[in-house]
C-alpha cells in the first residue's frame, strides 16, 4: 500500500547501501512497493557520494562493508542532514554493536536475515514522523502507532477542501497538527489566521470574528475586518470552538453555510473563500445533549473529525519527547537524562500531556546540570499517587507493576533491551529473564541479543 502523500508533495526518496547486489534488489522492490523513490549504492564511498547529490530522506545500510562501515556512512548522513533517518543492518549481530549503532543516532538497528515486513514497518514510520517535521516547521515528535496514525489520516484530509474538527485533550497538539494541515493544503500559499474563542467576551469576539465598520459603535473610529475575512484564501483555526457562546452561535454558523460575513454596523454581506479547522478540548457531542452547544453548528463543524491520543495512550513516546525538549531547551549541548529519572516519566500519566512534559523539561534543564536526575522534581511530583487508572493502583501485585513497567520501558526503547536495562537500573540478563518469564511478545525493532 503506497504512503498517503500531500499534493504538490514529492515521494521520499530512500538509499539502500549493502555490498550484497542480491540484498540490494529486494530492498529496492519493497521500498519501490510503497511508492519511494530508491537508490542503491554497493559500499560506503558510493553512498557517500550519492548522498551528497542528493540528500535522501532514509539511508538503510549495511554495517560491514569492503570499503567501510554503516556507522562511517551514518556519521557523513548526519552531518550533510542531521534530519536524515538512518537504518542499519548486519548480519553480525551484536550488543555493543547496537548500543552504539543507538548511541550515534541511528533510528533503528536489524539483524539480517530481517524480516522485511518490520523493517518496511519502522522505514515508514521514519518517513511519516520526519516529513510531518519538515513540512509543519515543528516537528510532531513520537514514533508510537496511534500519533502515526493520527498524522496519517491529517495528512489524507488536507488535500481536500472540507472543514474539519479536531477534538482531543489540552496538551496533546491540537494547534500543531491544524498547522501542519493548512501547510500541507492546497492553500499554503495564502494565510492561517487563528483565533482562541476562549480568549475573548463575547461583544469582543462577534467583532474579531466578523470585524466592523466605521461608527459601528463608540471608539470605532475606523473599520476593521475581522479573522474571517483576513484568512480569505487561507484557513481560518477556531482554537477552543467549545468556548463560543451560545448567542454568537448562530452567526457563525451562517458564516460557515454561506461563506459571507456581515461585519458589526455594516449591511452589506462580505464574502469568503476559507477553510475552517476547528478545534476543542471539549466533548462538543456531550455539550450539544445538554444544550450547551447547537447541534446544527456541532454537526457543520465535524465534516471530518480527527483527534489526537494523549501522552497516556502512547508511553512509547515518552523518552524521544523528553529528550527532545531537553535539547530544545539547551541549545547548543545535548543534555542526557539519568535513568532513574526516565523510569519516573514513564509511571506518570501525564494528564497535562506533552505540554506539561514540554515545561517540565524546560525547567529541569534551567535547574539541572547533565545528567537531568529526580533532583529536579519536587518531592511530591510525578509520584506514584499521581498514576493514572491505566498504570498503578492500589492492590496491584507486584508481578502485574514489574510486568507493566518492562513492558512500557521497552516500548519506550523501541524494544532496545540493552537500553532498557541501563533504564531499569538492572543488567540486561535481568531484562531477558524478565521478557522470557512474561512471555512478552516479540517488538517491531528489538535488538537480539
Amino acid at each position: 500500500m503506497n504512503q498517503p502523500t500531500a499534493q504538490g508533495s514529492a515521494p521520499p526518496h530512500v538509499l539502500v547501501v549493502d555490498d550484497d547486489a542480491g540484498m540490494r534488489a529486494a530492498l529496492e522492490t519493497s521500498f519501490l512497493r510503497h511508492g519511494w523513490r530508491v537508490d542503491t549504492a554497493g559500499g560506503a564511498g558510493e553512498a557517500i557520494f550519492k548522498f551528497r547529490r542528493r540528500q535522501h530522506a532514509l539511508v538503510v545500510t549495511d554495517i560491514r562493508m569492503p570499503d567501510g562501515d554503516g556507522f562511517a556512512v551514518m556519521r557523513q548522513v548526519r552531518a550533510c542532514e542531521p534530519r536524515t533517518g538512518v537504518i542499519l543492518l548486519t548480519a553480525f549481530g551484536s550488543v555493543p554493536d547496537a548500543v552504539a549503532a543507538m548511541k550515534d543516532g541511528a533510528c533503528d538497528y536489524f539483524v539480517k536475515p530481517v524480516a522485511f515486513e518490520q523493517l518496511e514497518r519502522a522505514a515508514q514510520q521514519i518517513l511519516v514522523r520526519n516529513q510531518a517535521s519538515a513540512e509543519d516547521g515543528a516537528p510532531m515528535v513520537g514514533h508510537s502507532p496511534a500519533l502515526l496514525r493520527a498524522i496519517q489520516r491529517a495528512r489524507h484530509v488536507a488535500a481536500t477542501d472540507a472543514d474539519i474538527l479536531i477534538q482531543a485533550e489540552s496538551g496533546t497538539g491540537k494547534e500543531l497538527l491544524a498547522r501542519m494541515i493548512h501547510r500541507l493544503s492546497p492553500r499554503r500559499e495564502k494565510s492561517l489566521v487563528a483565533i482562541n474563542c476562549a480568549a475573548f467576551p463575547e461583544s469582543l469576539l462577534e467583532s474579531e470574528l466578523f470585524g466592523y465598520s466605521k461608527g459601528a459603535f463608540t471608539g470605532a473610529n475606523v473599520s476593521k475586518p475581522g479573522k474571517f475575512e483576513l484568512a480569505d484564501g487561507g484557513t481560518l483555526l477556531l482554537d477552543e470552538v467549545g468556548e463560543m457562546p451560545l448567542a454568537l452561535q448562530p452567526k457563525l454558523l451562517r458564516a460557515l453555510q454561506e461563506r459571507e460575513v456581515d461585519r458589526l454596523g455594516d449591511t452589506r454581506p462580505v464574502r469568503v473563500d476559507i477553510r475552517v479547522i476547528a478545534t476543542t478540548n471539549r466533548p462538543l457531542e456531550e455539550m450539544v445533549k445538554k444544550a450547551e452547544f447547537r447541534s446544527d453548528l456541532y454537526y457543520r463543524l465535524n465534516v471530518i473529525p480527527l483527534s489526537l491520543p494523549a501522552l497516556r495512550e502512547r508511553p512509547e513516546d515518552i523518552a524521544e519527547l523528553a529528550e527532545y525538549f531537553a535539547q530544545r531547551y539547551a541549545p547548543g549541548s545535548t543534555p542526557t537524562l539519568a535513568p532513574e529519572f526516565l523510569t519516573r516519566l514513564l509511571q506518570y500519566s501525564w494528564p497535562g500531556n506533552v505540554r506539561e512534559l514540554a515545561n517540565l523539561m524546560r525547567r529541569a534543564v534551567a535547574l539541572s546540570c547533565d545528567p537531568i536526575g529526580l533532583e529536579v522534581l519536587e518531592p511530591s511530583e510525578l509520584s506514584p499517587s499521581n498514576l493514572g487508572t491505566n498504570q498503578l493502583r492500589p492492590g496491584d501485585s507486584l508481578q502485574s507493576v514489574e510486568r507493566r513497567l518492562l513492558e512500557m520501558t521497552l516500548d519506550a526503547t523501541a524494544g532496545n533491551r540493552s537500553r532498557a536495562a541501563e533504564m531499569l537500573g538492572v543488567s540486561l540478563r535481568t531484562v531477558r529473564n524478565k521478557i522470557r518469564d512474561y512471555g512478552l511478545p516479540p517488538r517491531s525493532g528489538y535488538v537480539h541479543d
